[in-house]
């Protein structure tokens, strides 16, 4: 009876025992609905507590604080969260920590950043629909349904890692308390793991479980430290102990079922949210959600992925058409199980889960005096942006320069990285430094306000003076203007 009163979801039979999903996946959403069903209705939220009058309906998180999301009394199943967040640190998403601990237990089950938990990586905001996650408001509206039951107690807490206040936490944690559990209930388990390079002379690992239970989901975010393919590598599942694995697969794309590269998409059980392409520095996510497959193990599960592609040399010579590449690996695993589980390995805090520190940024619109375009007013626009501002150039039209100056104190070859602005009336420019196109026009236009860094190839510099010129090009159909914003940019150099 349980699995009716509080799973009328399609992930019930998974969740509570492990059997296969109910026989019309879809159907099942909406079966049993007329039936009543026992328990009482909970919810933990960020309400106001003055909750009559008051609208303060959000918690904010000083640097190195932890806020206690959800202290919750069992026999219970969480079947719901959302959140949103509001901060002006760049990369927030990887530096707030989320844990959940069930039953008391010392060490949590759930420890990842929460971008990663909810299904993107790098410290990006980026919304695509899944079965049992879904993020909207460009990527800032997340939710999961994963069922989430406790015998005791349960405990949600999220810490800020990062140099900022988090200035608003938005949060529901929606349950259901119950009379009791099925004896073979299992815990949900997430773990975080991250390998910047991967381990060369290694498969990368994503899960080494032990005890009883049901593997259920996989995230993979990957950085390309060279161009071309990443992911000729294969997954293998080791179950129970099996020195040959028993699950072995045909390559990276395949595991996360699509096929011949990756492309932006998604869907109930896998995607890829994020896909930057194939040059340096690009990023991807993609997620497989093991829901009509869930891979079960009685003793233990290892999970190990390679990481292997066509090996780029740093003037983009291929010198192996597949050997190992050095690229940066990180990964969210998920599962259910009985026994209580180890402590999961420690990983970076803070800005060691990323990849550049934004500490570093170079504030554009502090260069007004310096920055020269061929048309258009160059100005300050106030707003949400790191340092309270951003560079805003408005040309009226298209094949316009705007111009501005790069110091480079010390001979080396350098990445830049860029902090653009994209909206509803902006342009598509083409970037160059010192006249030379630094990759492919990028189209700058989108529905709503959002700021979406965006790496460039890496080039050697000369000390002295340089110059970045942002040519506009054109505009998306979409698009009512040409403008342009840059919030500012990171000059990082190699080591």
């Amino acid at each position: 009876m349980w699995k009716k009163r509080v799973f009328v979801g399609c992930m019930a039979a998974f969740a509570v025992c492990g059997a296969a999903l109910a026989e019309n996946l879809f159907g099942s959403v909406l079966d049993g609905l007329a039936t009543l069903k026992e328990g009482r209705t909970m919810r933990a939220s960020s309400s106001d507590a003055n909750w009559q009058s008051g609208n303060g309906d959000a918690r904010p998180i000083e640097p190195g604080a932890t806020l206690v999301v959800a202290e919750l009394e069992g026999p219970g199943v969480i079947n719901h969260i959302w959140n949103t967040i509001a901060s002006k640190e760049l990369g927030y998403s990887r530096l707030l920590v989320l844990r959940m601990y069930w039953d008391g237990e010392e060490h949590p089950s759930v420890e990842c950043p929460i971008g990663d938990f909810f299904g993107v990586g790098h410290g990006k905001d980026v919304p695509y629909d899944s079965l049992p996650v879904r993020v909207t408001s460009d990527g800032r509206g997340r939710n999961c349904y994963w069922p989430m039951p406790f015998r005791k107690s349960a405990k949600i807490t999220v810490t800020n890692e990062g140099r900022l206040r988090t200035d608003a936490f938005y949060y529901y944690v929606d349950w259901q308390k119950l009379p009791d559990l099925p004896k073979n209930t299992a815990n949900f388990h997430a773990m975080y793991r991250q390998e910047f390079p991967a381990t060369m002379g290694q498969r990368y690992l994503i899960a080494d479980i032990a005890g009883r239970g049901h593997y259920v989901g996989t995230l993979l975010n990957c950085r390309q430290n060279m161009p071309s393919w990443f992911g000729e590598g294969d997954d293998f599942f080791y179950i129970d102990g099996e020195a040959e694995p028993s699950l072995r697969g045909t390559g990276t794309e395949d595991y996360f079922c699509d096929g011949w590269g990756f492309r932006v998409q998604a869907g109930p059980f896998y995607g890829a949210p994020l896909f930057e392409g194939f040059q340096r520095g690009n990023r991807t996510s993609v997620y497989r959600w093991h829901l009509t497959d869930p891979v079960t193990f009685e003793k233990s599960l290892r999970l190990e992925i390679e990481h292997v592609g066509p090996v780029i040399d740093e003037n983009d010579k291929m010198t192996s058409g597949y050997g190992e590449r050095p690229d940066d690996f990180s990964s969210v695993a998920y599962w259910y199980q009985m026994e209580p589980h180890a402590a999961y390995p420690a990983f970076p805090t803070g800005y060691g889960r990323l990849y550049f520190d934004f500490a570093d940024t170079k504030e554009a619109e502090g260069m007004l005096d310096k920055a020269t375009a061929t048309a258009g007013p160059v100005a300050k626009q106030d707003g949400g942006w790191s340092g309270g501002g951003q560079l805003f150039w408005t040309p009226a039209e298209a094949n316009q320069t705007l111009t501005i100056p790069l110091e480079i104190a010390e001979a080396g070859t350098y990445t830049l990285i860029l902090l653009p602005t994209f909206s509803h009336d902006y342009g598509i420019f083409q970037y160059e430094l010192d006249g030379a196109p630094l990759g492919e026009p990028i189209d700058h236009y989108s529905a709503s306000v959002a700021n979406r860094e965006r790496q460039m190839p890496p080039r050697k510099l000369e000390a002295g003076n340089h110059s970045l010129t942002v040519k506009n090009v054109g505009k998306n159909g979409n698009s009512t203007g040409y403008y342009y914003g840059l919030d500012g940019f990171l000059l990082q150099r190699a080591k």
